[in-house]
């Protein structure tokens, strides 16, 4: 409809113009948009390609398909390193065309997903992300350190870049109404999950994340101070929230692994699992491209991390507590310095 004819019938007639605008809005919605991956590292990558390109694709992740990635990601990370070249290859079966920068990829994508299994460069890769004002889902790790997540999101307040960094953990059936008052008032719970260390992250960033998010989905924030004992095959890690609630974090590295748990809480006991797969953190991040509006707060991920750098801190100190506020003191001044 033209434009002079448009305006002329919307002065006679107020509701076509509203109308017509919804409709040109849902249309705008409809046609999804366009997803790029940085980091074919990390079978995360090819999982959650299987789900957006799908033809046959749940109403609730339709509308969005990666059409480009830049396979690059860890450096000097063996087991990353080596993944690459396979699944640089399973990804184009999905009609994936791989570019050889993140700029090229900027060029040819709406949204992105940051899948680099490696912490470390999502400072860097995120900034340029960032900064062609593209919205950004950053996989776990957030980061390779506790001063690059708040440098981060930081950047990311200060481009006015929508963000958010969440394990698929977080969004299990069990987890969320645990969180919504199944239970009623958490007062505690118990987590498991696998907890291999990789040399260059500190110690739980690289798989306890998964478990800790979790711990972190039921208890919320407020957590205050960290102890863990630390053996060969095992990571025992207390928690002490705000009203002297307890949440504790075991990391297997030997015998039989999964995850799960147990929320205790002011109206009920309920079990925490099982995981389900990766459809529910697609569905929230598929949520978060069309909205701009983030389901876990920096807020949140920030202390996620500063639990775990001061689970390091502990271990360093022989199993002696570390309060959360100590840490972030000492990693926003190191963000700062980076800024």
């Amino acid at each position: 409809m033209p434009g002079k004819t448009l305006f002329r019938y919307a002065v006679l007639f107020p509701a076509l113009l509203v109308t017509t605008l919804a409709i040109a809005t849902y249309q705008r919605q409809d046609k999804g948009g366009r997803v790029g991956i940085i980091g074919l590292d990390t079978s995360h990558s090819i999982a959650f390609t299987k789900i957006l390109n799908d033809p046959d694709a749940q109403p609730d992740v339709a509308g969005y398909r990666v059409v480009a990635a830049y396979p690059k990601g860890s450096p000097d990370i063996e087991s990353s390193v080596s993944r690459v070249p396979q699944y640089t290859e399973e990804i184009q079966q999905f009609g994936v065309e791989i570019v050889d920068s993140i700029d090229e990829l900027l060029k040819r994508v709406d949204v992105v997903l940051l899948e680099t299994n490696d912490g470390r460069p999502h400072l860097e890769q995120a900034l340029a992300v960032f900064k062609a004002g593209k919205p950004v889902f950053i996989d776990k790790p957030v980061a390779g350190s506790l001063a690059d997540a708040i440098a981060i999101f930081d950047a990311a307040k200060r481009y006015q870049a929508p963000v958010f960094s969440s394990s698929s953990l977080r969004f299990m059936a069990s987890a969320q109404a645990i969180r919504n008052g199944q239970v009623g008032e958490v007062i505690g719970a118990d987590v498991y999950g696998p907890a291999t260390i990789e040399p260059t992250h500190p110690d739980l960033f690289w798989y306890g994340v998964h478990g800790v998010e979790t711990l972190f989905t039921v208890m919320g924030t407020g957590c205050e101070r960290v102890v863990r004992v630390h053996k060969e095959d095992t990571d025992i890690v207390v928690g002490t929230w705000n009203g002297d609630r307890l949440g504790t974090f075991r990391g297997i590295r030997s015998g039989e692994s999964g995850y799960g748990g147990t929320a205790f809480g002011s109206e009920g006991i309920a079990a925490i699992g099982p995981y389900e797969g990766y459809h529910g953190l697609v569905v929230e991040i598929v949520k978060f491209f069309r909205t701009g509006v983030a389901p876990v707060s920096p807020e949140e991920t920030i202390e996620i991390f500063a639990f775990m750098d001061a689970a390091d801190e502990s271990k360093r100190l022989g199993g002696k507590p570390v309060s959360i506020a100590s840490v972030l003191e000492k990693a926003r001044k190191e963000a700062r310095e980076k800024r």
